[in-house]
């Protein structure tokens, strides 16, 4: 299994050090090209891989990490999705005022998934603020939780699995109709810093 990450911005950064803690090799990219990345991957070590978006795009599992309204321009140059497994961390955000993107009642994973054609999509890694993300998942005796949703059950395993080898406690919504609409920007579960114990 193959794990890229795109967008190295607080988010993707934040999910690159869980990796580094781990072990766990991944390619990062960005807008800026490999050389950009060079520095992180200096400081979190040799499972951290600067790539082309070419490379990272072809992986199996992809993360985007990158602003919402970015994500079409950005995952255009990947040639077939089918069959492969799309994390969105992304949010739909309005930053003139800090709202939830007015999307006319659409699910922002849904306009994620019309972006990437045939992928089985997984929204995760969303709700946490970057920092919180980023710091080390075990907490008094418990574990950080992330919540996962997707309209594809064993995509969604996939992703609880790398969820639990990354150290945090995943918590599993059913489908993006459902829990996904809970993690979305604006949606009750943004921000909330669950703790699994035992």
């Amino acid at each position: 299994m193959t794990y890229a990450i795109i967008g190295s911005g607080a988010i993707g950064t934040a999910l690159a050090r869980q990796f580094a803690r781990k072990g766990i090799a991944v390619s990062i990219t960005n807008s800026r090209g490999p050389a950009s990345i060079a520095p992180l991957a200096d400081e979190l070590g040799p499972t951290i891989i600067p790539s082309s978006l070419s490379v990272a795009l072809d992986a199996d599992v992809v993360i985007l990490a990158v602003p919402f309204a970015a994500v079409a321009e950005t995952v255009k140059g990947a040639a077939d999705w089918q069959g492969r497994i799309v994390v969105d961390a992304t949010n739909a955000i309005n930053f003139t005022d800090f709202s939830p993107a007015d999307l006319g009642g659409r699910l922002s994973t849904d306009i994620v998934a019309e972006a990437v054609p045939g992928a089985k999509v997984v929204k995760a890694f969303n709700t946490l603020p970057a920092a919180v993300l980023a710091a080390k998942p075990d907490v008094d005796g418990g574990r950080r939780t992330i919540f996962v949703s997707s309209d594809d059950e064993q995509a969604s395993k996939t992703v609880e699995n790398l969820v639990e080898q990354l150290g945090f406690a995943p918590i599993a919504l059913g489908k993006l109709s459902e829990g996904g609409r809970l993690q979305q920007f604006g949606g009750p579960l943004m921000v909330h810093s669950l703790i699994k114990q035992g």
